[in-house]
């Protein structure tokens, strides 16, 4: 057997091989209307198609846990019970076809409310159903985007509700594992670093303050999400700076507190919360931060970042560097790039009945 397709288990939910797609924003949610939020037929036949292809564990794209907290206005949520009863028909469909539904719960940020990134993804006022972006400092990702309000700490604690509720929301939508959304410059991520975090109280400074808000999110999700259950968090490995960033240093150190917090995976990609930077990127380029935090913690891991190739996705989980994989523009390439992957490897996947004449 493949060492790629061999299953994991975590907790008490057991993934059938370790092709995971990774979290992608589809921007194409109702932005007004009762089903703001809510996915619809694209987003079913988005994921439903990376399920009948093979794919383990299908991660669905970023979910604000507020309509403040969408990139776009076009994004999912789950804020309200609506948005519940249209995520069951994918989950279940998922279920039905061997893959595990996760659900990736994130806040935006001071990259809030942004257009749709065909349309050039600049940020968008109340005139094209945006709103004013929060951060922990009033400082601006780049140029382009606003002032960010500075949230209060009533309003953080808010917030760390809004994931708890949100996280509620998910179990009765179906979903088998949360993800926190901490990478890429968003809500989470803007805390973390001190780049992007300038506050003087108990939320910003010290490596103990700038990482209170993540764990407390952590926490609000873990006792909502049930005990048999896995919790993922993603997070940047680095903010590719000098100085003055998160690096990849903070990063093992906050893979032992995230352990003993609950969480059960730790989703490793770099970048997003500082403009302008020079990333190496290269095939498998982000694949040493994974393997660091699972050689240095007992923290198990996914690595991410151009990972295309069959023997390449094989190599990083036969030598130990990752206990999964998480594909993301090869899987929009290619939805059955897991079933393509089993063949040439001599691994095993679930194949629909309807699809047996072209094994």
């Amino acid at each position: 057997m493949s060492a790629l397709f061999e299953p994991i288990t975590l907790r008490e939910v057991t993934i059938p091989n370790r092709v995971w797609m990774s979290p992608m924003c589809q921007y194409s949610a109702d932005p007004e209307g009762p089903l703001t939020g809510a996915p619809h037929d694209w987003h079913f036949a988005h994921y439903a198609a990376r399920a009948t292809g093979g794919t383990g564990l299908i991660m669905v794209e970023a979910t604000a846990v507020a309509p403040e907290g969408r990139i776009s206005p076009y994004d999912l949520g789950l804020w309200n019970d609506a948005q519940v009863e249209a995520f069951r028909r994918i989950t279940r469909f998922l279920v039905a076809q061997g893959s595990v539904p996760a659900v990736q719960l994130a806040h935006g940020g001071r990259k809030a409310s942004t257009d749709q990134p065909w349309r050039g993804g600049a940020p968008v006022g109340p005139e094209a159903h945006g709103w004013q972006p929060v951060a922990p400092s009033p400082v601006p990702f780049d140029e382009r985007h606003p002032v960010p309000g500075e949230l209060t700490v009533a309003e953080i604690q808010e917030v760390v509700g809004r994931f708890a509720a949100a996280a509620g929301r998910a179990v009765t939508a179906g979903f088998e594992i949360a993800e926190v959304h901490g990478a890429h410059g968003y809500l989470i991520n803007e805390f973390l670093s001190p780049h992007s975090n300038h506050r003087t109280d108990a939320y910003g400074g010290s490596y103990e303050n700038r990482t209170r808000f993540a764990l407390e999110v952590v926490d609000a999700v873990r006792s909502v999400w049930p005990q048999d259950k896995p919790v993922f968090f993603r997070i940047s490995a680095t903010d590719w700076l000098k100085d003055g960033g998160w690096t990849a240093e903070d990063t093992v150190r906050f893979a032992r507190d995230l352990r003993a917090h609950g969480v059960d995976l730790l989703d490793v990609s770099t970048g997003g919360n500082a403009s302008g930077v020079s990333i190496p990127t290269r095939p498998g380029y982000q694949v040493p931060f994974a393997a660091r935090v699972r050689t240095e913690t007992s923290l198990p891991v996914g690595a991410v970042g151009l990972i295309t190739e069959a023997e390449q996705a094989q190599k990083i989980i036969a030598n130990g560097e990752a206990d999964a994989v998480f594909l993301g523009r090869e899987l929009l390439r290619n939805p059955s790039w897991a079933r393509q992957a089993a063949r040439d490897l001599g691994g095993e996947v679930k194949v629909p009945n309807q699809y047996h004449r072209s094994v």
